[in-house]
C-alpha cells in the first residue's frame, strides 16, 4: 500500500463559498446547527465501520473508511481542545498549532486500528465536541483564535469550519 499524498490545502475558504465536493457551505451554515451536524455526521460515518471492506482503500490517493473514521474522531478531539483554549483565552487571541493530519494517520496507524473501538471513540468524541459547541454563549461567539499558519477564527467561524470536515467525510465514505 502506497502512502497517500498529503493534503496541504488551506480549507478555510469553505467559510466563504460552498465545497464543490460535498456541497457544504460555511457561509450559509448557522453556528447553532454545528452540534446537530456534528452528531449526525459522526453517526453516519460510524455506521460504515461494519463494512467488510472497512480497511480497503478505493485507490492509491484515498483513505479507507476506517482511516476516515479515525481521522474524524481525532478532528473532534482536537476541536474540543481548540474550542476550550479559545474560550479560556477571553479577550486574548488564542493560538494553536496547525495539525498534520497525514502524519497522525501514519503515526497512529489508522488503518490498523480496531473498527469497533474507533466507532465507539468517534461517537464519544463527537458527542463531547457537540456539547462543547452547544454550550457556547452568544457573548463568546466573537472570541478569537489563530492557527500557527496565520488563519484566524472566531468561535463562530471555528465551529462552522470544523463541521465541514465531518460533513465532507460523510461524503467520502458514502460516495
Amino acid at each position: 500500500m502506497r502512502m497517500i499524498v498529503p493534503d496541504t490545502k488551506n480549507w478555510t475558504w469553505v467559510l466563504d463559498r460552498a465545497c464543490d465536493d460535498c456541497g457544504y457551505s460555511g457561509a450559509t451554515t448557522s453556528f447553532a446547527s454545528v452540534p446537530a451536524l456534528t452528531v449526525d455526521s459522526a453517526n453516519r460515518i460510524a455506521a460504515t465501520l461494519t463494512r467488510p471492506d472497512v480497511r480497503v482503500r478505493p485507490d492509491d490517493a484515498t483513505w479507507s473508511t476506517l482511516e476516515y473514521a479515525a481521522h474524524v474522531r481525532d478532528v473532534c478531539r482536537i476541536f474540543t481542545r481548540r474550542l476550550a483554549l479559545t474560550l479560556a483565552s477571553g479577550d486574548e487571541v488564542a493560538r494553536f498549532e496547525n495539525w498534520d493530519q497525514d502524519a497522525t494517520a501514519i503515526e497512529d496507524r489508522y488503518n490498523e486500528q480496531d473498527p469497533e473501538t474507533v466507532r465507539a471513540e468517534l461517537v464519544e468524541a463527537a458527542e463531547t465536541v457537540s456539547k462543547a459547541f452547544a454550550n457556547v454563549t452568544p457573548e463568546q461567539l466573537s472570541l478569537e483564535a489563530e492557527r500557527s499558519d496565520g488563519s484566524r477564527f472566531t468561535v463562530d467561524s471555528l465551529g462552522r469550519y470544523f463541521v465541514h470536515d465531518l460533513v465532507h467525510h460523510v461524503n467520502d465514505v458514502h460516495g
